[in-house]
Formats: structure tokens, sequence, C-alpha cells
């Protein structure tokens, strides 16, 4: 499968994938060429059986699994870019059932960048609230490039809400990369509309659950991702800040080079996360990235989401709000050592 945009890492992959293509388009001449080749057929190309077909699906598969075994933080901050990966209406559209999308925070206006409503996963009536960058270019500039205005973050606590009322648990999709930082959106209170979606989430008494399926930047992120179980797609980042934010700051320039040093030292993939304990859980994509598969990753992602709300379906509300804020308490905790205990130690 061949992509109009492609990953600097995965040249090998379109380089076997063009072979494929290849393989699989009839041939153009009738009349085979000196040596049993089509005209315009590249050796290799000929495959009357099938095997050498199947040999080079094989061989883009291996190279596939292995290139994603091994992805670098600053990939895989590439891959949860890409243009062709599933977004929030994307999953809405192949894992939900009689949705039904509200709009506005009733105060200013409606921000695209968050997307809400009503609808169904399997069999249960859910909260879906998500970032959308947008595909096309009017799509982006509409949604901000998923980057939220205060009354985004306002719309969606405003459904929340709506959703305790009736006792319906609340599905996030995280992907951001960061809150929107312009003049407007200060003015009319970006700070503090994340910051009361922070606290009025750790009061819901209905499950919470959220999933970073691309971009987790700050704030942005964490705006709509106080939840009693968060997980991340296996190719997406969770950081306080973006990784050429970083190497801004301390190398004062955001290149190749500094911006893999500080994609590493963020420690943003969904494995470091994992071990850090931020994240419950890192959600396996299809081979090679849910941009490659959307279908597979939209079933994976769903099964996930399924069986952690029928884990907390038995928690009442006071059990929900309690968890959540354990787990939220735990973050960053450390144990400190006295100077003659550690002495002890060594």
């Amino acid at each position: 499968m061949a992509m109009f945009y492609q990953l600097e890492f995965e040249k090998p992959v379109i380089e076997i994938e063009e072979r494929i293509a290849r393989a699989q388009a009839p041939q153009r001449n009738e009349v085979p060429a000196l040596g049993g080749l089509a005209e315009d057929q590249a050796p290799g190309d000929a495959d009357p059986d099938g095997a050498g077909l199947s040999a080079l699906v094989a061989e883009r598969d291996a190279k596939l699994a292995e290139l994603y075994e091994e992805l670098s933080p600053w990939n895989t901050v590439r891959v949860a870019r890409h243009p062709q990966r599933p977004q929030t209406r994307d999953y809405i559209g192949r894992m939900c059932r009689d949705f039904c999308e509200l709009h506005g925070d009733r105060r200013y206006g409606d921000d695209p960048a968050i997307v809400t409503g009503f609808g169904r996963i399997g069999s249960r009536k859910v909260l879906i609230v998500g970032h959308q960058k947008g595909k096309t270019t009017q799509e982006k500039i509409a949604c901000h490039f998923g980057c939220a205005h205060p009354e985004g973050y306002r719309k969606a606590l405003a459904k929340m809400e709506l959703a305790a009322k009736f006792g319906l648990p609340i599905v996030t999709l995280v992907d951001t990369p960061g809150a929107y930082p312009g003049l407007g959106a200060e003015e009319r209170g970006q700070a503090e509309a994340i910051a009361v979606n922070l606290r009025e989430m750790s009061r819901l008494p209905v499950p919470i659950v959220s999933v970073i399926i691309g971009e987790g930047g700050s704030g942005g992120a964490l705006g709509i991702a106080v939840a009693n179980r968060v997980g991340m797609l296996r190719n997406s980042w969770y950081s306080v800040i973006s990784p050429e934010g970083c190497a801004a700051i301390l190398w004062k320039q955001a290149n190749e080079q500094t911006n893999t040093a500080a994609a590493q030292a963020l420690k943003l993939t969904a494995r470091d996360n994992l071990s850090l304990g931020i994240v419950d859980a890192a959600i396996d994509e299809p081979l090679g990235g849910a941009h490659r598969d959307p279908d597979a990753a939209s079933q994976l992602l769903s099964g996930w989401v399924t069986q952690q709300l029928d884990d907390l379906a038995g928690m009442s509300g006071d059990e929900l709000i309690e968890q959540r804020y354990e787990r939220f308490r735990l973050l960053g905790s450390y144990d400190e050592l006295s100077r003659g205990n550690a002495g002890d130690s060594a």
C-alpha cells in the first residue's frame, strides 16, 4: 500500500510495497519480451504462480515488524502525526452506533477542535469527547489543527456533566499538540477553562476512560483526560511539552538533532508512560501503525475501551471518584531516604 505521505524511516518498506504493486498490476504488454518478462516489467516482478507475491508480502510484514518494534521516540512522534492516522471522527464512525453530536458551550460558541456526542460502543450508551485535527487543509484550519480554545473545554465539561446527570460513562479520545495559544483564547480564559475541567472531571460520579490516540500535549491533553483508566495507542505520545518546544527551550533551536534528544529525554512513548505509571495500558495497533489499517485499529481500541467500561461498571460513584483521586495522587510519587538510610543501603 504505497502512500503519498512517506515517513523517512519507512523507505525500505515503501520500496517493497512498490514491488508488490507492480506484481499485482495486470501486465501492460500481452507479448513478453526476451527472457520471458513484459517490456516494462522489472526482474523479480513476474509472478505467474503467486509465490513471489507472497514472499514480497511476507518480506514487507517482517520489515514493518522490525521497524516498529525498535521505533525511536522521535519517530514515534512522527507516526502519531501521520496525516492518514485515524482521528476522533474516524473512530466514532467505525466503533460507535447511533452517534448524536452535541454542539456549543452555551457561553461563547462551538469549537470544532472538540467533538462531543452520545452514542453506543457495543451495548453501552456513552458520551464521547475527543479532539479533532481535520484532514483537508480547510478542515485543519477550522479545527485549529486540533488545538482547542476555552469554549472547546467548556463544551466538553458541559456535556460530561450532562452524561453524569443521566449516569452514563464517558470516553475521551485525546489527540492534540496542546491547547490553542492565541491571544483570543487567553483572553477568554484558556488556563481557567482547563483548570476547571481538571477539578470537575475528578468529581464526576461516572466511569471515565481516556485514550491518547495520537498526540497528547500538555494541559491541552490533560483537560479531557482525568479518568479512571487511561490508555495509549502504541504509536502515540503523551508529555508535558512537544519535542520541538522542549528543544527550543533547552537548546534555543529545534532541528533533527535537538528534537531527537528532546524526545528521548521526555519519556513520551507509550512504553515509557506505562513504565512510569502515568497510563494503565499500551494498546496495540495494526502492523505498521493505525494509519495502515484504521478498521483494525478501531477494533483494537473498541475492545480495550469496552473491557475497561465492563471493569468499572460495578463501582459506585464514590468508589469511582476515590479511585480516580488515588490514581492521580500516585503520579510523581517517590520514596525519600534519610542520609543515614542511604549510607546503610550503600
